[in-house]
């Protein structure tokens, strides 16, 4: 068997190390064009995908978006129905939803532990009741579609980084997560708060001092909440409440969508964070 001179096997071993480095070379090349390919088109093609399911959520919001999707505001009618915590005679609600307010409602109560046991009284058009969680929502979704349709040359954005790509993802989000969470997690208030805010002037006739309503957004129900406010035996506050809620239908749609927004942003930015995995690949500040 002929055996390998030392200076065959160092330039066999040359050779190797050439090879390696070339097929080394030969990935970063390939991973700088998949990089560029994604983001130059691809990228594109998510965001139009994105700007479409936040135009479709505006659609459903039964008021205008400035700038954006004019619509009248549209009208539903809704018989509430009582919690299980509240048996079917205490309350009785019949509430119209226009836009962004509460035009018309006739409630009737009774309420066993007041002096005045039965109450009646009526939301009219002139007077309506403000849902601002609806109209902050409606902002948020606003502010994500400037974000979406700046000034770009084609109709298209130009990025030259994937930190550019990740910045407007995370600015959208936020935007979308913000108008998500102003209709799933409607705003605390203390009794005295509910008992002064402007809403319970709508009233008319107005209520007892003692009794205070509100009405809600939270998740895809408009709810109607009751308080009736005593003091116990120690002279301490208490209040005995009440709720009727019903489904919206529109409410649900926007959600849904809301929740495919943040979806299609996050896998957006998990597509850009995937070149960062790469231990031989350096990602350019630009293209």
């Amino acid at each position: 068997m002929k055996m390998a001179t030392t200076t065959e096997a160092h330039h066999e071993g040359a050779a190797l190390i050439t090879n390696g480095g070339n097929s080394n070379v030969s990935e970063i090349e390939t991973l700088q064009r998949e990089y560029e390919w994604l983001l130059k088109f691809e990228v594109n093609d998510i965001v139009e995908q994105l700007q479409g399911v936040i135009a479709e959520c505006s659609k459903r919001f039964p008021l205008s978006i400035p700038g954006h999707h004019q619509t009248e505001a549209r009208s539903d009618k809704f018989i509430m129905q009582n919690t299980i915590a509240t048996s079917a005679d205490q309350s009785k609600v019949v509430a119209t939803l226009t836009g962004d307010s509460i035009s018309h409602a006739d409630i009737s109560l009774r309420l066993p532990k007041h002096s005045q046991p039965s109450q009646r009284t009526i939301v009219q058009n002139d007077a309506q009741w403000k849902l601002q969680q609806i109209q902050d929502a409606g902002n948020h979704l606003m502010q994500a579609m400037n974000l979406l349709n700046p000034n770009r040359v084609g109709g298209r954005f130009k990025f030259t980084s994937g930190q550019e790509v990740r910045n407007l993802m995370s600015d959208v989000m936020t935007c979308v997560g913000r108008g998500r969470a102003c209709l799933v997690v409607p705003k605390k208030r203390t009794i005295e708060e509910i008992m002064q805010s402007r809403n319970m002037k709508s009233l008319q006739p107005p209520l007892p001092n003692d009794v205070a309503v509100s009405f809600y957004i939270q998740s895809y129900k408009l709810v109607f909440a009751v308080y009736h406010v005593q003091k116990d035996p120690h002279g301490q506050q208490k209040f005995d409440v009440l709720q009727a809620e019903c489904s919206v239908p529109w409410l649900s749609e926007v959600l849904v969508l809301f929740t495919v927004a943040l979806q299609l942003c996050q896998q957006l930015k998990d597509k850009v964070e995937v070149f960062n995995q790469y231990n031989d690949f350096t990602v350019p500040d630009k293209i």
